[in-house]
Formats: structure tokens, C-alpha cells, sequence
């Protein structure tokens, strides 16, 4: 390699998509110069150094996660790119509002569809693609969660377009996962080159834990003065262990199993060595499923007998409640913009996805007759698992997703392949930064009369060349996001 290269020199650059680094004459746009100035200083030698040092750092914390194979499961370090993602203070306004928007009206959109169900009634949303929603659950039917809150954490997934718009993928309001990465990211990336965080002002990522504390004290359970919060994590072989130990260490309260809690005369009790001690709100981990085998699964060994009457007596909080499932099912996402309208009255902020669904006829007709040029998502998975992306497919590869689709149409629905937009990366491999395609997931909270969004989220980058499916689970890794202040 000729001695005057540096980490940028083989970067390449594609007309066709939004490059976040450089301008359309390849020069660097003013947001990133003094980062740039800063990286370009570095020998490769140098760089090489510090990601091995970063990658030690991510170890020495424990910072891991489960991939699920056929075969076997294996524990990986979260592959991290030291060049972070910088989002002016007027864009990221414009995040903002448009997520928390969504929160709200989704949290509306669950108390209606548990209540009265006027947006059925009123024709809005289809009564069958409710009632066919596995995570729609009917033992929630008339019950008020504490507080009134039903998402108190939303995760919200983002992309940039070429068009410079952001448009949302999905929303998570079950058990959104990564905002430990975020926190570590950052201190990582201290670590690592301290000197870079002089040249900008930047909002801080170490608040969350606090703020997430007091959206679950602010949904304590009536008549209790200060509650006592409590993480419920599946245990240490689930694939965000890591981070359930890192949120309960970072708010301060108990990490528990299923097994150290129990149910009496319909309050909650945790075992200590002190003897027992109720709890109030509990941050659950575990999905619906198995959080009462009294009610749910009768074979989970990760829940507690007796929660869920507890929990409907009012005696104690689950967050995030049973059943918000239903409105993060992406045959919901198509109807968010009418949703939005229905509830607050206002035009949504951010934009959808043309989103096709796969039990409408003509939606079908649609989707089987253009496979190569869409995305074919199942509703209910995460991880990006199940994921067809067709101009990726051979043509007996398109059949076989044609018959997927068609055994149980209502389980998927097709998208257009999106121009995710791009951000340098480092390449271990090529020794060099490349364009990688990269997303954004935000993080929301709401509680009784409070909320609030993290100035910042997990950046998930595809690290193979032209790989648009950006989730850890599938080879993808992240990058710090830093959000400037006015």
C-alpha cells in the first residue's frame, strides 16, 4: 500500500444512495470535517490498534449477544465501528417529535382497542386483522394498566432515504432491546479517542437509566408511596441478558428470575434475605406468553403463578403491559398514519413505508406477481429472521417464497426495497473505511404525565458489502450516534 494512503483512500462512492459522510462531489460535508481531519490523521497501523482496543473494551464489559443457528447458538461480541454518526440538532428535533408522536398514539390506539374499540367501529382498522393478531391478548379486554400507560417503551426503527426523508420501518413496543449498546457505544468510543468528543457538542447518553427509573415509579401501583421497581430477566442464556443486568444496574434495583418472585393474597412478593419484600412495578423481559403459567403457557418455568391476577387486581405494574403486541404486528404499521389522525387529530411527522398486506386480495395479487422488487417481511418476527429480500433471490428461491406467503397470507407483508441510506465504516478485512448501509432505532418513554426520548439510538450498520438487512442477529454491527446541541 503506497505510504501517502490512508483509512479513507479505497472509500467508493454510489450515485444512487444517500451517503451521510460525503457530498454528491465526493467532498466532505461541513457536519463531519473536524471528525474526518481528526480519523484521516491516523496511520492504518494506528486504527488497527484502536479497534482491537475497542473490541477488548466491549469484551472486558461483557458486552455480548446470542445468535440462534439451526444447528447451535453462539455467544458474539457486538461488533462496534469507532466512527460515529452525527445528527444536527434540527434534524434530530424532527426525530423526536415524530417518535414520540407515534408513542402516543399507540398507546391511545391500545386502550381503545381494549376498551371501547372505536377505531373499529368506526372502520378504520379491519376488526379480523385484530382478532387474528396472535399478540392480541382478550384477557386484557376492560382492564386500565396503572397509569394509564400501556408502551412505556417504544423503540422506534428509522432509515434515511435518498430522497434526505426519514421514514419508519417499524415500531417495537413489546421488549425493545439495544439501548445498553447505546450507553456503551459511547463509553467505548471514550476510551478509545477521547480527543474527539472536544471538537463537538454533543447531548449525553448516561441519563437513560434515570429517566427509564422514574417513568416506572411514575406507574406505581395506587396507594403506594415509594415503590419498589425490579427487572424480570429470562435468565443468562437469553440473547439481551446483558443488557437486563446492565438497565437494573444502571436504576439501581433487583435483577430477578421468575423464581425469586411469588404471588400472596394477589400482591407480589421477591424473596430476599431479609424475607420478603413486595414489588411494585416490574420491568419484564420475558415475553406474554410466559409471564403467568396460571394464565399463559402452563409449561413456562420463566414466569410467576398468580402475576396476572396480581396485575389485574392493580396491585402490581408490568411494563410494558400484556398485549401491546398487537399494535407493533406490521400488518398495524400500515394503518399508523390514519391512526395517528384518529387519535391526536395531526398529520404524522414522520413517514411510513408503503406497506402491502398480504391478506388483502388485491394486495396479494400484487406482492406474488412482484416479488423481485420487494421486501417480504413476516408480522410478528424480530431480529430481521424471515426476511426475503427480492432482487436478492434466485427464481426458485421466489417461488418458494411465493408459497410461504400464500399458506398463510396474513403472517406477511411486502415493502419496496428502500435506498437505506450509507455511513463510512471501518472494514477490518479491506484495513480501510467503505460505504455500509446503516438505520436508527430510537428510544421512547412514557409514564403517567411524563416522557421522554433519548437524544441519541443504536445505529446499526450492515457490515457485508450491499447488505441492506442491518440487525446484529444477522451479521450487522453499530456505531455511537451523537446528537449536536443548538
Amino acid at each position: 500500500m503506497h505510504k501517502n494512503q490512508t483509512i479513507f483512500s479505497s472509500y467508493t462512492f454510489d450515485e444512487n444512495t444517500l451517503d451521510e459522510v460525503f457530498n454528491d462531489d465526493k467532498s466532505v460535508k461541513e457536519i463531519y470535517k473536524k471528525l474526518f481531519a481528526l480519523y484521516s490523521s491516523h496511520s492504518i497501523m494506528d486504527f488497527e490498534a484502536l479497534n482491537e482496543y475497542a473490541k477488548t473494551s466491549f469484551f472486558n464489559q461483557g458486552i455480548t449477544f446470542q445468535v440462534y443457528g439451526n444447528n447451535e447458538t453462539k455467544e458474539k461480541i457486538f461488533p462496534f465501528d469507532l466512527f460515529p454518526r452525527i445528527i444536527d440538532h434540527e434534524e434530530w428535533e424532527h426525530i423526536e417529535k415524530g417518535v414520540l408522536q407515534r408513542s402516543k398514539a399507540l398507546n391511545l390506539f391500545l386502550h381503545d382497542l381494549y376498551h371501547e374499540q372505536n377505531i373499529i367501529k368506526d372502520g378504520i382498522v379491519p376488526k379480523t386483522l385484530i382478532e387474528s393478531s396472535e399478540n392480541y391478548l382478550k384477557q386484557m379486554q376492560g382492564f386500565t394498566p396503572p397509569g394509564g400507560i400501556y408502551n412505556h417503551i417504544s423503540g422506534t426503527d428509522l432509515i434515511k432515504h435518498s430522497d434526505g426523508n426519514y421514514y419508519v420501518l417499524e415500531d417495537n413496543i413489546r421488549c425493545p432491546s439495544g439501548v445498553s449498546y447505546v450507553i456503551c457505544n459511547r463509553t467505548t468510543l471514550k476510551r478509545a479517542l477521547f480527543g474527539v468528543f472536544d471538537k463537538y457538542k454533543i447531548h449525553t447518553v448516561t441519563d437513560y437509566s434515570e429517566n427509564l427509573l422514574e417513568i416506572l415509579e411514575s406507574v406505581k401501583p395506587k396507594g403506594v408511596d415509594k415503590p419498589t421497581c425490579v427487572v424480570l430477566t429470562p435468565g443468562v442464556f437469553n440473547s439481551a441478558y446483558y443488557e437486563h443486568s446492565y438497565l437494573a444496574k444502571g436504576m439501581g434495583i433487583e435483577l430477578v428470575e421468575g423464581r425469586d418472585l411469588f404471588v400472596e393474597n394477589h400482591f407480589v412478593y421477591m424473596r430476599t434475605i431479609n424475607g420478603p419484600e413486595r414489588v411494585d412495578v416490574i420491568y419484564r423481559r420475558i415475553d406474554d406468553g410466559f409471564i403467568d403459567p396460571d394464565v399463559f403457557n402452563p409449561e413456562s418455568m420463566l414466569g410467576v403463578k398468580g402475576l396476572f391476577a396480581a396485575y389485574k387486581k392493580g396491585n402490581v405494574c408490568l411494563v410494558n403491559a400484556p398485549g401491546t403486541g398487537v399494535a407493533d404486528d406490521k400488518a398495524i404499521y400500515t394503518y399508523m398514519p390514519k391512526i395517528i389522525k384518529y387519535y391526536l387529530n395531526e398529520t404524522p411527522i414522520l413517514k411510513n413505508v408503503h406497506t402491502y398486506h398480504c391478506s388483502d386480495a388485491k394486495d396479494l395479487e400484487f406482492v406474488l406477481n412482484n416479488i423481485k422488487d420487494l421486501v417480504i417481511k413476516p408480522v410478528d418476527e424480530a431480529g430481521g429472521y424471515g426476511i426475503s429480500i427480492g432482487n436478492k433471490l434466485s427464481p426458485q428461491e421466489i417461488e418458494e417464497v411465493k408459497q410461504t406467503i400464500l399458506k398463510h397470507p396474513r403472517k406477511y407483508i411486502a415493502q419496496p426495497i428502500m435506498s437505506l441510506s450509507v455511513h463510512a465504516t471501518y472494514i477490518e478485512s479491506e484495513k480501510s473505511f467503505e460505504p455500509r448501509h446503516v438505520d436508527l432505532r430510537t428510544f421512547t418513554l412514557l409514564g403517567k404525565d411524563k416522557s421522554y426520548v433519548l437524544k441519541s439510538g443504536l445505529t446499526r450498520v450492515a457490515l457485508r458489502r450491499g447488505n441492506l438487512i442491518v440487525n446484529s442477529s444477522q451479521g450487522g454491527g453499530s456505531k455511537d450516534t451523537w446528537v449536536l446541541k443548538k
